[in-house]
């Protein structure tokens, strides 16, 4: 398949592992370890009086890595550049070809998604070029962005404090996050009511006797008979007196209405799917999804004698799916559940995301014989998780569909003293055949019995049946605001916006939680005072930067670079010139910003003042009031949600005095000096139930006994003790200390 004498460039070492043992002899496969060159960290790097030329560099760090680099390719009689089968990876693929010094060499682009013996021989019987359209399409993404950040950074530096950073899609996102907190903030809640009415038919319950669940179901009051809409029961007087009509009143069926409907499965996940259910279900952060996908698509060992990748590309906006893949589901359905459960034909999903890109796939397993049960001992708690949930959800999006029975009765309620006539309605949906609900739900929040309960009794009524009334249960409601942004609806917000790329999703909220700008409290961003200034000063000087619409036509821009459609330098062009007159225009008129401390509402127990939210290198801190006299400071503390399994206090993360660094500490530090620079995990170890903590992304270790899992062993190692030390290091201190 591959000539002696080959060379193959992938870009992490995991992959390169994998792909190894597919290739047979004579070639040699080597990591980039991801980007080669880069725009310089200390200056701008592009040239902004010249076509805005880029100064690429190879880091200090990539130097040894690239000369090894250009001496295996000159001992090459072929050059495979095989990284990731995206933008990225395309950009990445053509710095090799400039930083390697491959010139002279044969150059062939190949490129899979998934990592399996199949789908690598077929890469390589069918190499391409290297498609200058993406690779210019992340130029111009990469200028762009350096472009904004070099120019409303050092804005931010002297209008509010040094360190502070401003990007093109993280700034649309912190505005979205602000613009949602305020809403929140200026909400005002209305009162309205409900009433229920709690109905059986007439002689079903005996005299004396409670009815039953069987017997009783519950219409919610609509409106006079004869009126549109719901009626508006603004107060509890109002209520009052529609109850005391209500009850004197006579109450029959009017109408009966069933129908069955049809629920149709989801597509298979793309990235942003996938990070939102991953959220919903797991749990899991954007970040620690796609690090766990990484592993998942790059090859794990799972017991047939060497790595293998067991999803698809895991950056991908497309839910198209190959044939071959569908012919697998389906023939798994066919032996698994049954005909039944296999539609007519093969379903074929469209993505309607602006900017989809239908030559990729959806994200899948590579092979659907392999079920999540068989693997689960080859795999670390989270990666069976991810992976089951990929995997049901491809498996469930080639299932029949699920019926659903929804039974709806319209209630008369008349009374005749007042001549008032009441619309009341009761409804009630049961699964009668559960389709691809069998496997896979994407929710589900209602008890099953209950639902019974209810259709039970509402089969049993027909058209004029009379009723007895049981009770009334008028309710107090306040109209709520629209909830904060999760991982999940942010997510999801970006993408219906056209904001960012698969790529972006989980760096964007990273970053915006690393710089300070906002934090999470039960999984939802708030923006932290940091935040707001950030964004009301970008709002008010620079409002086409964290404007929604700009934003993403600057997307659909580089989208047709990518597909040809556009040259890079105009694009770039179009947008720097107003900009730069922008970045001028603010260096004179905006007036420095004080951060103004906020009380936290406790007295500082060394000196009694106030103790106030600061904010210092690392973020926002507690300190007293009394500074410089008083140099009392506390961190905030960010709670993990596991025990120390020293003294069973509440694990939370700090950040060490050098620079910065997170480490893992007990809260009831001095008292307990219990540390690990190693995140825990709220999995407790499946041998002994110690402490389990996370070294690397997909790679886990307990800090009692030699259980450790992760990359492409499984199993036990040397004992990985975390010292219980009787002074707390030097260099760990609580953040915001100097």
């Amino acid at each position: 398949m591959v000539r002696a004498g080959s060379l193959v460039v992938v870009e992490s070492p995991a992959k390169a592992r994998t792909i190894a043992p597919f290739l047979g002899s004579g070639y040699t496969v080597k990591a980039s370890l991801g980007h080669v060159r880069d725009l310089p960290k200390s200056r701008l790097g592009v040239d902004v009086d010249h076509e805005f030329e880029p100064k690429y560099l190879v880091p200090k760090e990539k130097k040894s890595l690239v000369d090894d680099l250009k001496l295996a390719a000159r001992n090459a009689k072929v050059i495979y550049l095989a990284t990731d089968p995206d933008r990225e990876g395309e950009a990445i693929s053509w710095h090799l070809l400039q930083a390697g010094e491959m010139a002279g060499v044969p150059i062939r682009r190949v490129v899979f998604h998934e990592i399996t013996p199949e789908a690598i021989r077929e890469a390589f019987e069918h190499p391409r070029d290297i498609d200058m359209n993406l690779v210019n399409a992340q130029q111009a993404r990469r200028v762009v962005d350096r472009l904004v950040g070099y120019s409303l950074s050092p804005v931010l530096w002297r209008k509010i404090r040094g360190g502070l950073s401003a990007g093109r899609v993280q700034s649309v996102a912190l505005r979205m996050i602000v613009d949602r907190e305020r809403e929140i903030l200026n909400f005002v809640p209305q009162e309205y009511w409900s009433i229920g009415a709690d109905l059986t038919r007439v002689g079903a319950v005996a005299a004396g006797r409670k009815p039953g669940k069987a017997d009783l179901f519950r219409a919610g009051l609509v409106n006079l008979t004869g009126k549109r809409g719901r009626l508006t029961i603004p107060d509890q007087k109002t209520a009052d007196g529609l109850v005391a009509d209500l009850k004197p009143a006579v109450y029959s069926v009017t109408s009966v209405n069933k129908k069955q409907t049809q629920r149709q499965p989801q597509p298979p996940f793309t990235t942003s799917t996938l990070q939102q259910e991953a959220s919903r279900k797991l749990g899991f952060t954007a970040q620690r999804t796609m690090s766990v996908a990484q592993h998942l698509y790059e090859g794990l060992d799972i017991g047939d004698g060497s790595p293998v990748g067991i999803i698809t590309y895991m950056r991908t906006d497309s839910v198209r799916v190959a044939d071959v893949a569908i012919t697998q589901a389906r023939q798994y359905i066919q032996q698994k559940y049954g005909g039944d459960f296999v539609p007519r034909s093969p379903r074929q999903f469209t993505q309607r995301a602006r900017g989809a890109q239908e030559a990729h796939e959806a994200i899948r397993p590579t092979a659907i014989t392999r079920e999540p049960e068989r693997l689960r001992s080859h795999l670390t708690p989270e990666q069976f998780r991810l992976y089951d949930l990929i995997w049901k959800r491809m498996v469930a999006s080639q299932m029949a569909n699920a019926t659903v029975e929804t039974v709806t009765v319209d209630v008369d309620g008349t009374n005749a003293q007042t001549s008032h006539s009441y619309l009341l309605r009761a409804a009630s949906s049961l699964v009668v055949f559960p389709g691809y609900q069998v496997l896979y739900s994407e929710s589900k929040d209602e008890d099953d019995n209950e639902d019974e309960q209810a259709q039970a009794a509402l089969a049993k009524l027909a058209a004029k049946d009379p009723l007895d009334l049981q009770g009334l249960d008028p309710k107090q409601h306040f109209t709520q605001p629209l909830g904060r942004y999760t991982d999940a609806t942010l997510i999801k917000a970006l993408e219906a916006n056209g904001i960012g790329r698969p790529s972006t999703y989980a760096a964007i909220l990273s970053t915006l939680q690393d710089r300070g700008y906002a934090h999470k409290e039960k999984r939802q961003f708030l923006p932290d005072e940091l935040g707001f200034l950030v964004c009301d000063l970008l709002t008010e000087h620079f409002p086409q930067i964290v404007d929604i619409q700009f934003t993403a036509h600057m997307e659909d821009e580089l989208d047709e670079i990518a597909e040809g459609k556009q040259e890079w330098v105009p694009v770039v062009k179009e947008f720097y010139a107003p900009f730069a007159l922008t970045i001028e225009r603010a260096n004179e008129l905006i007036p420095k910003v004080e951060f103004v401390p906020e009380p936290t509402g406790e007295p500082c127990e060394k000196c009694g003042r106030p103790m106030v939210f600061r904010l210092g290198r690392f973020g926002k801190f507690i300190a007293c009031s009394g500074f410089p006299e008083c140099r009392n400071t506390k961190p905030i503390l960010n709670i993990m949600g596991v025990k120390c399994p020293k003294d069973g206090g509440e694990m939370v993360e700090k950040r060490g005095r050098a620079r910065g660094r997170v480490f893992y500490g007990c809260a009831n530090f001095p008292a307990c000096d219990f540390t690990t620079w190693d995140k825990p995990l709220v999995e407790p170890c499946p041998e002994c139930s110690g402490l389990l903590v996370q070294p690397r992304p997909g790679r886990t270790k307990c800090t009692k006994c030699a259980y450790t899992s992760g990359g492409a062993t499984t199993g036990k190692a040397k004992p990985v003790v975390a010292k219980a030390v009787t002074k707390q290091p030097r260099q760990l201190a609580p953040a915001g200390r100097a």
